[in-house]
């Protein structure tokens, strides 16, 4: 395991000494995401600095709509701290051994292999719990003794696992832990208010419509910019409808998809991939989104989002005129 490391955070995520020091490690390991140097980490970015900066922090809960980059902006503040990661997703079959570990056979003996949280623990790195609301929560209670500063008892042998003090925990998850009544996160369970105490919460919202443009452009710089840009108007007024807006014109209607920063980038991606599709009369952009988004929409939504290309690409969003655009 690499050695810890001081770090001026300034000079770590703007590039400009702060002052502010902050522990990570002085040099990457296998566990360690790599850096991503398009990633837009936003307003939320600040808290999870200040998660890092502190010597002892609660658990952190951060929840918010799909696509938002939850999981993504933790590893890319880890990344830049040289941190290790360790991640799991939560779901009705998750069980005590995913988290802790199990026994197994090796050369004829048995013998215990770690399971991701305790690999975290004993490294000083992080632990990702994703989607922690569609875990059953009588697993999640295992984890209040470790929430409350307490060693992890591995029953299997015995052992008491006291943290290193730069393990950090993170879950994740679409829903603040009250449950959802809208229909939209299925499978996602109300967490015990006495677990949910526990943590520190934020909420991740997507990207500022400039902010989005500029990853477009950072990742796609061969797209057009009046396709790259469309494409961010589009994911912001979907977003708009999907929560049951009016700004669009559609009264009361909701989309039933939304379009996320991730949907964004494969939408995107594929334009261009499918651009060779012009030749034949067919909009690549068009054809792209149903592929990105528009196939998982109902027939309302399906033509909502048509609607809204042509209004915000207008005819150059016809099959007949794309070909000149991309």
């Amino acid at each position: 395991m690499a050695k810890e490391h001081i770090f001026d955070a300034g000079e770590v995520f703007s590039g400009k000494a702060s002052g502010t020091k902050i522990r990570g490690f002085k040099e990457p390991s296998h566990n360690t995401p790599a850096v991503d140097d398009s990633f837009i980490f936003g307003e939320l970015a600040k808290d999870l600095v200040v998660f890092f900066l502190q010597d002892e922090p609660d658990p952190l809960y951060i929840f918010g709509d799909t696509g938002t980059g939850k999981s993504s902006l933790v590893r890319q503040v880890a990344a830049r701290l040289n941190y290790p990661v360790w991640e799991t997703t939560g779901s009705e079959r998750l069980e005590v051994s995913d988290l802790i570990g199990h026994l197994t056979l090796r050369g004829g003996e048995m013998s215990f292999v770690d399971g991701p949280l305790v690999a975290a623990m004993k490294a000083g790195g992080v632990f990702i719990l994703n989607e922690i609301d569609a875990a059953n929560p009588a697993v999640l209670i295992l984890l209040n003794t470790l929430f409350d500063k307490q060693p992890l008892l591995i029953p299997e042998t015995n052992e008491l696992v006291t943290p290193e003090d730069t393990f950090r925990f993170v879950a994740t998850a679409n829903t603040a832990g009250s449950g959802d009544d809208s229909g939209r996160f299925t499978g996602t369970n109300q967490l015990n208010q006495a677990f949910m105490d526990r943590f520190t919460i934020l909420k991740a919202e997507y990207p500022a419509p400039a902010d989005e443009k500029a990853l477009l452009a950072a990742k796609f710089p061969s797209l057009p910019e009046l396709i790259r840009d469309g494409m961010v108007d589009i994911a912001n007024k979907v977003r708009g409808v999907f929560s049951g807006g009016r700004q669009i014109g559609f009264g009361s209607a909701g989309v039933d998809v939304v379009i996320s920063t991730r949907t964004l980038l494969r939408w995107a991606e594929l334009s261009l991939c499918y651009q060779g599709l012009a030749s034949s009369g067919i909009s690549p952009v068009l054809y792209a989104l149903d592929r990105a988004v528009g196939f998982r929409a109902g027939r309302e939504g399906h033509a909502m989002l048509l609607e809204l290309c042509q209004r915000v690409f207008g005819t150059s969003a016809d099959s007949s005129n794309m070909k000149s655009v991309v």
